[in-house]
């Protein structure tokens, strides 16, 4: 049996109906959609509700870890630039985790959702993880690797986005 993709994106077989590959193949993707949405919107959360790690120094602040992993970075000027002000460089990662798990979640701008979870994955990875030995103790590099799947393919079932795009679909069918 030949499978392939329908223009919209959609799986198909010529064996007719979908079969149960077919659809495993279709929902592949979510689970890592959920977990790393979820995941993400904790992640801010957690930032934002901790009033130790949004300060300029002390135990757990932004700014102590920060200074602590600047010289093992792969990119020491990097640091040096979220040290020029600590805090709101929290903010924004903090912020920023938030986007990118609620649009993950939910399935609205999913790719670009998941490139900003990517973006800020590799950002950890260079500075904070970076000096993990072996490599492949630093979480931030598996994270960066599970966020490429959803670069790439987005979020094709239960998202806003699949959503969106069978309405403009239907819409589009009516003007021809």
């Amino acid at each position: 049996m030949a499978h392939g993709m329908h223009a919209d994106g959609s799986l198909y077989s010529d064996g007719g109906g979908r079969g149960w590959r077919d659809s495993a193949t279709r929902y592949a993707l979510l689970p890592l959609r959920i977990f790393l949405g979820v995941t993400f919107i904790y992640a801010g959360l957690d930032k934002l509700t901790d009033s130790a790690f949004l300060k300029d120094s002390g135990a757990g602040s932004i700014g102590d870890m920060m200074r602590a992993v600047r010289d093992s970075s792969a990119i020491p000027a990097m640091v040096d630039m979220a040290l020029d002000n600590p805090v709101g460089f929290g903010y924004a990662i903090a912020f920023g985790e938030l986007a990118v798990g609620i649009g993950t979640l939910i399935g609205l701008l999913a790719r670009l959702a998941a490139l900003g979870g990517a973006l800020i994955s590799l950002s950890l990875w260079l500075t904070v993880s970076w000096a993990s030995d072996p490599y492949y103790y630093g979480n931030d590099l598996a994270y960066l690797m599970a966020w490429l799947p959803l670069v790439l393919a987005g979020a094709p079932v239960f998202s806003l986005d699949a959503a969106l795009h069978s309405r403009r679909r239907r819409r589009a069918g009516r003007y021809r």
